[in-house]
């Protein structure tokens, strides 16, 4: 078995936000609406605070609320723990946003691109029509994942199988792989690092992973 898993070293996030812009460049996403964000999270009081940048989106849960509220089945899951949604069936009800603890999804009514009426070269390439009225979120990139599994590449270690978020990350702070291999990237982080998932106690299992050694 395989579950892809995304792990995020708080120490080594500089707040940059490169993934953030890599995620919408590879996926086209419109104005206002990112798969990847980065929070600025402020802690402690003055004069001793310190700031965290916080990178965010779909927790590709193992067991998630978003799929078990949604009417259409469009929500799914693939066997290798990557949640899915279905452009073609789904009605655009948004019960799944309102069921995500991790404000995680989106819905567009109209097309919108970063300059005007007009898309950039990038979004005309990626525009996909079918994602308007309809719920969407971040995809682990799961066309890439796939691609590179089809030319025999490995997810989170060979580029062209990684999602473009990890790929660009300036500080390695965000990794990509196999939770179920003990031999992976993300397996070994785990092991060697103390970590948390963000709203354990909702129990939805999320496939993100945080690295957070508190001083």
């Amino acid at each position: 078995m395989t579950r892809y898993v995304m792990v995020a070293d708080l120490n080594r996030c500089v707040g940059c936000q490169t993934c953030t812009a890599a995620c919408k460049h590879t996926n086209a996403t419109p104005p206002g609406v990112q798969w990847r964000k980065v929070l600025d999270v402020e802690m402690g009081e003055y004069p001793n605070v310190e700031r965290l940048f916080m990178p965010v989106g779909c927790q590709h849960c193992s067991d998630p609320p978003c799929m078990e509220v949604c009417p259409s089945t469009a929500t799914g899951q693939r066997k290798d723990g990557i949640v899915t949604i279905d452009y073609d069936i789904c009605i655009g009800c948004s019960y799944c946003a309102v069921a995500c603890p991790y404000q995680a999804r989106y819905k567009v009514e109209t097309p919108r691109f970063a300059y005007g009426d007009q898309p950039t070269e990038t979004e005309a390439i990626r525009f996909d029509e079918g994602r308007i009225g309809v719920a969407q979120k971040c995809t682990f990139c799961s066309d890439r994942v796939d691609a590179g599994l089809a030319r025999g590449l490995k997810p989170g270690v060979d580029p062209d199988a990684t999602p473009a978020c990890a790929n660009a990350c300036i500080a390695n702070a965000l990794t990509f792989g196999d939770l179920e291999d003990p031999d992976s990237n993300v397996s070994k982080l785990l092991t060697d690092n103390t970590w948390f998932r963000m709203h354990e106690e909702l129990g939805t299992e999320p496939g993100f992973f945080y690295l957070w050694n508190e001083k």
